[in-house]
């Protein structure tokens, strides 16, 4: 799925200047730990969180997430948008809850982040 389809899925909006919309999407992971993200992403995946500090951003670097989508209609703040930027993460803003925005993507096609139970 394309980033633009994204944005469109969850009626969500850019918060970054610039963005590939074009980017293809194939996996989620949410959540608001960032050790979690850390320990569970896999590379070229979307992060869903409520989290809006600098600090996600280093977490989403390092984890290769692609792009960033802060639910519950959280914008962040200048300094995070200035460090997406940076680090070429487009930054995303919903204004629909977290569980709602997972089932919107998981129906729209995009597979979770695979963790073996």
């Amino acid at each position: 799925m394309k980033l633009n389809e994204i944005i469109s899925t969850i009626e969500g909006k850019l918060v970054s200047k610039k963005a590939d919309l074009d980017l293809e999407i194939r996996q989620v992971c949410a959540a608001d730990l960032m050790s979690d993200v850390l320990a569970f992403a896999e590379p070229e995946s979307i992060l869903i969180t409520g989290l809006c500090n600098p600090q996600v951003v280093c977490t989403a670097d390092m984890a290769d997430i692609v792009s960033i989508v802060f639910v519950r209609g959280k914008i962040p703040p200048p300094e995070t948008i200035a460090l997406a930027e940076e680090e070429h993460i487009p930054l995303i803003s919903t204004p629909h809850p977290m569980f709602e925005v997972c089932g919107r993507l998981y129906q729209a096609g995009l597979k979770s982040i695979g963790i073996e139970i």
